[in-house]
């Protein structure tokens, strides 16, 4: 895929941008006139910048840069202009073009504003994408992002299972993704097209859990006006998943352990058993084995519960997913609000390495929003960016390095659609240095196809 188009009829000029974009490794074609480049286009071979002369011979560059709008708003287009074009390359910014060149130019000046067109294409086409994979979410099921060893065990783990009927315990702490797993495997299950329901067992009042669980008639207490339908009848088919079972009241643990053993039950005030057809996924951050210990929570219910369990690693042990992660997360926002996303420098990556995330993905989330929002990388935890620096060394440095490889590796077959022909070039590495890189960070081309 080329990523440059550049069209201007001087010979002279093409030839010495040409050797600036060699030297600079930036993909280009170039044309001595626009209908050529339009032709090129037609066939398939569209770019990510468009580069233009505005007095051409043919169509000009303000034709050229009207037919482009219409074919696609959103291609960058950078006009040329002599001296005695200055007022209609103001017009033509008006009109959508990227930025505008003064002749002569220095090639720096080209090459920067160039590069610049590039990442801001890069990010509108996966926000494209992006939209897509949300829109097809429900069919898809929730995406699991990540290439360390502990979550490629998870996802392996989670393809196994995810189509049985066994009930699940996963352990985590705040902010690792304890619904997205139990989604996941809910939407990998022959039960997808049934509900999945979620339970906040430390956000329902210890009065009401019972209630909110197993549903009621009317009339079985106070202010029970009406009969209510409770999550378990709610989830029959589906998937109930219960979060932070740890805090669940011990009365409810006993009806609980007898509801997972019949798989019926009776709403409050009723004799009727009802039998249900439900998988639960349980969730807690706290060691059950050890609560059950100390008697403040039922042994017989960890035991019923701890069939198949899944441990979910805080964000601290896997930080070479970090990059990977926020990139997702800033594009989420990115379309959720409206708003172009925009790289971050190497300084921020490594503010973001080297914070220790106490509150995991769901803290990495909420950096990446407030990134789009205002456009910086916002204190972490009350820290300078100075202070951030400071404990980079806490990293250490050949681990930083490392990441900051991967990324970049990671980055480059993302953009190459996983071409180890290109991805050499953009890098500048020899095929075997590249290869063994690779199988060092437990990287697959087919992947980034």
């Amino acid at each position: 895929m080329t990523d440059i188009f550049f069209i201007d009829d001087e010979l002279d000029l093409r030839v010495a941008v040409e050797q600036s974009f060699e030297l600079a490794d930036l993909n280009a074609e170039f044309f001595a006139d626009a209908e050529s480049a339009l032709i090129a286009m037609q066939e398939g071979n569209m770019p990510k910048v468009v580069i233009s002369d505005i007095c051409l011979p043919g169509i000009s560059g303000e034709a050229m840069l009207s037919t482009l709008q219409k074919k696609d708003a959103k291609l960058p287009v950078i006009l040329i202009t002599g001296h005695g074009d200055i007022s209609m390359a103001v017009k033509a910014m008006h009109d959508g073009a990227y930025d505008f060149i003064e002749k002569p130019f220095s090639s720096d000046r080209l090459i920067e504003t160039v590069r610049r067109a590039i990442d801001k294409r890069q990010l509108l086409l996966e926000n494209e994408q992006l939209k897509i994979a949300l829109k097809a979410n429900q069919t898809l099921g929730p995406r699991i992002i990540g290439n360390t060893a502990s979550i490629e065990q998870l996802r392996q783990t989670i393809n196994q299972i995810a189509d049985t009927h066994a009930d699940i315990l996963l352990y985590g702490e705040t902010g690792t993704g304890k619904e997205l797993v139990a989604r996941s495997l809910h939407e990998q299950s022959s039960r997808r097209d049934q509900n999945f329901v979620a339970v906040n067992c430390g956000a329902v009042p210890e009065n009401l859990i019972e209630s909110e669980l197993y549903g009621h008639e009317k009339g079985a207490f106070t202010g029970a006006e009406s009969r209510r339908i409770g999550k378990f009848e709610y989830a029959d088919g589906g998937t109930l998943f219960l979060d932070e079972i740890e805090s669940m009241p011990m009365q409810a643990q006993i009806r609980l352990l007898r509801v997972l053993q019949e798989r019926q039950i009776e709403r409050i005030g009723s004799n009727q058993s009802i039998p249900i057809n439900i998988r639960v996924i349980a969730a807690t951050k706290a060691d059950l084995r050890q609560t059950s210990e100390q008697q403040t929570f039922r042994q017989d219910l960890y035991y019923r519960l701890n069939v198949v369990t899944l441990d979910l690693p805080p964000l601290r042990q896997r930080r070479e997913d970090i990059p990977a992660l926020f990139h997702h997360f800033l594009l989420v926002a990115a379309a959720r609000y409206g708003k172009a996303a925009t790289s971050l420098s190497n300084q921020d990556l490594q503010r973001l390495l080297s914070h220790d995330w106490p509150g995991n993905v769901r803290e990495l989330r909420n950096a990446a929003e407030r990134f789009v929002l205002l456009g910086k990388l916002n204190d972490l935890d009350g820290k300078s960016p100075e202070a951030s620096q400071e404990t980079n060394a806490a990293v250490g440095l050949v681990q930083q390095v490392a990441e900051f490889e991967k990324m970049l590796i990671e980055q480059t077959l993302s953009e190459v659609d996983g071409s180890i022909k290109f991805a050499m070039e953009k890098l500048q590495l020899p095929r075997k240095t590249l290869y063994d890189k690779m199988q060092r960070y437990q990287l697959d081309k087919d992947n980034y196809k």
